[in-house]
């Protein structure tokens, strides 16, 4: 956590995350062009931040893209905020927002004591998922696969569900399940909400799984969203407490 406040004191390293607070997933050459800061030094700086886990960066080909990761944020809340008066955590939850509004994409980076095998049995196994998620999937987890995500007693089906990526203990990625009247009736949304999610493009979320001493660092990178739809809204509060949830299973066998 010292690395945290560390990284934050500097008033350059906070220009670099209110630049991707504007618009995340940049790569260096953009950062560089938005702001008065040689290339060299945004890259130092940038190294601080993703030490202290403040910036997930993730590779898309031969780019690396940049991504705020609000994990640090929640951990102080958790550790010093919620001990003193309630008005802060509201201010501290209102940052957490700050940070991530109007974004194409989500990205958020924790560290689990597991190993990757043991991981990926957790991300793919209905025996893992329904105790952290209360999701189960049915598919053989093979790029190209169909996905049927059972969720509440609702089973939602549609051949836009599908596996894109499939390297066990490595990466995973899917396409976002839809949205349908039934799911809706069974979580309890408004009739307005799902025609606004029913409305918005289908998403997908990418794992990134890496070796890291004695845990493993997991990455999760939802994209496609509409930067002002009511998924965005949802993960963003939704991603934090289920990987939360995900890494007490894994640390303490209980979510």
């Amino acid at each position: 956590m010292d690395d945290v406040f560390k990284a934050l004191a500097d008033a350059s390293r906070r220009a670099l995350l209110d630049s991707l607070d504007a618009r995340t997933g940049q790569t260096l050459r953009e950062l560089c062009a938005g702001l008065d800061m040689a290339r060299q030094s945004v890259s130092k700086h940038l190294a601080v931040l993703e030490a202290a886990n403040l910036v997930t960066t993730v590779w898309r080909g031969r780019e690396k893209l940049h991504y705020l990761n609000a994990e640090p944020i929640n951990a102080i809340a958790d550790r010093w905020i919620d001990r003193y008066h309630r008005g802060r955590v509201h201010a501290l939850a209102d940052l957490k927002r700050a940070l991530e509004r109007e974004t194409m994409s989500f990205a958020y980076t924790t560290y689990i004591r597991t190993t990757p095998e043991r991981l990926w049995e957790a991300l793919t196994d209905p025996a893992f998922t329904r105790r952290y998620w209360g999701v189960a999937f049915e598919t053989d987890w093979t790029a190209g696969a169909p996905m049927v995500w059972e969720e509440a007693g609702v089973k939602t089906v549609d051949p836009g569900q599908v596996v894109l990526e499939s390297e066990p203990g490595r990466r995973l990625a899917y396409t976002w399940h839809t949205f349908t009247p039934e799911w809706a009736q069974a979580h309890g949304i408004a009739d307005d909400v799902l025609a606004r999610l029913a409305g918005e493009p289908r998403s997908k979320v990418t794992f990134t799984i890496e070796p890291a001493g004695e845990q493993v660092k997991l990455t999760v990178v939802h994209d496609d969203l509409d930067p002002d739809g009511a998924l965005l809204t949802m993960i963003s509060e939704g991603w934090p407490q289920l990987l939360s949830d995900l890494k007490s299973l894994l640390e303490l066998g209980q979510a």
